[in-house]
């Protein structure tokens, strides 16, 4: 099942138009060099911008139609009736999309590499660039990714449809990148105007929602900040527990739910 699924992704159509768009890496450094004094920064910030978008995409995509379109062709029925029980035929899907979301990483990130290697070199930055923090944003991104894909399996096992799954995961992705923010500004001085009821409700949303801001490590890749290593192993930790209550939930509700 799991290297069924990585054969499917890349004879996706989804796939080959998403990835198509890694050619915008190519014209990053002429964009770059619209910025007078820091082009090496700039054509940073384009390079791990497109890379999360890509990878966005292709966790919504991927993670919100698996599902739905095994049920929709009746494969699902002819798959399960092997000696594969529904939660670890999940867990497979779960684990293909995953591993194939890493290699997309590590691809998108290579080539962020060599595109900032090459901009510094005919435009040395004002400070250097550390490649460690860039390894990182890349990786977090993927994890973050990885983390929607477990979400977007949960909803896929919710509906019965491809809208449930694509536009939760969507909404579940915003809401989620703007939930530390809401969480600070209802605990400031600010926010105590804020009636009550709206500040506990958004000190729940917190708590519930996944919190992907703690994956963007951009402004310290771009701006050379050191990393914040037990911060680091905390959303590590973050992401493996959340990730696993996703699946979870996914599971349960999958394994109890009407096939037709």
């Amino acid at each position: 099942m799991f290297s069924i699924t990585l054969r499917g992704i890349f004879r996706d159509r989804i796939f080959q138009g998403i990835l198509t768009a890694s050619l915008i890496f190519l014209v990053i450094p002429s964009i770059s060099t619209l910025s007078m004094r820091q082009v090496t920064e700039l054509s940073l910030t384009l390079c791990l911008s497109l890379e999360s978008f890509i990878l966005l995409l292709l966790a919504v995509f991927l993670g919100g139609i698996s599902l739905w379109k095994d049920m929709e062709r009746r494969y699902t029925h002819s798959v399960l009736t092997l000696p594969l029980s529904r939660t670890r035929y999940l867990l497979k899907r779960f684990s293909g999309i995953s591993c194939f979301l890493l290699l997309a990483a590590a691809l998108l990130g290579l080539l962020s590499i060599l595109v900032v290697f090459f901009v510094s070199l005919g435009y040395p930055p004002d400070r250097p660039v550390v490649w460690v923090n860039v390894l990182a944003a890349i990786g977090f991104d993927a994890l973050k990714c990885i983390l929607l894909v477990a979400i977007a399996m949960f909803f896929s096992s919710v509906s019965t449809s491809f809208f449930l799954p694509i536009f939760g995961t969507i909404a579940t992705f915003l809401v989620g990148g703007a939930s530390q923010q809401a969480y600070d500004y209802v605990h400031s001085s600010a926010g105590q105007t804020l009636s009550p009821l709206v500040r506990q409700a958004a000190s729940a949303l917190y708590y519930i929602l996944p919190n992907f801001s703690a994956f963007d490590l951009k402004v310290n890749a771009i701006y050379a900040l050191p990393l914040d290593l037990p911060g680091l192993g905390l959303t590590l930790g973050y992401f493996v527990v959340y990730t696993a209550m996703a699946l979870t939930l996914a599971a349960l509700i999958f394994t109890r739910r009407e096939l037709g």
